[in-house]
């Protein structure tokens, strides 16, 4: 399974108009829209999961193609980073 990173996605995008935009280049398997924790509201971004073969053909098919007026960014997701903080000594002056 490829995780596939939708960027730039109206704010009013649904999980279904984003099936329906993925399907035509294969089985999507999961589609994830993700929100803001502390209101609720879209983020403009998500995550549709499809095998790999349909998921490259998928990416390479929809990349740079309007949805809502908008641009979206169309590529394989990356593994997120652990979130910063911390790192280096501390100073007390």
């Amino acid at each position: 399974m490829k995780s596939i990173y939708v960027g730039n996605l109206p704010f009013t995008a649904s999980e279904d108009e984003v099936r329906d935009l993925f399907a035509p280049h294969g089985e999507v398997k999961e589609v994830r829209m993700i929100s803001d924790r502390e209101t609720g509201r879209p983020r403009g971004f998500g995550f549709v999961r499809m095998d790999p073969s349909e998921a490259d053909a998928a990416i390479e098919a929809l990349n740079g193609t309007e949805m809502g007026g908008r641009t979206l960014r169309i590529n394989e997701a990356q593994d997120r980073k652990p979130a910063g903080g911390g790192g280096g000594p501390r100073r007390s002056w």
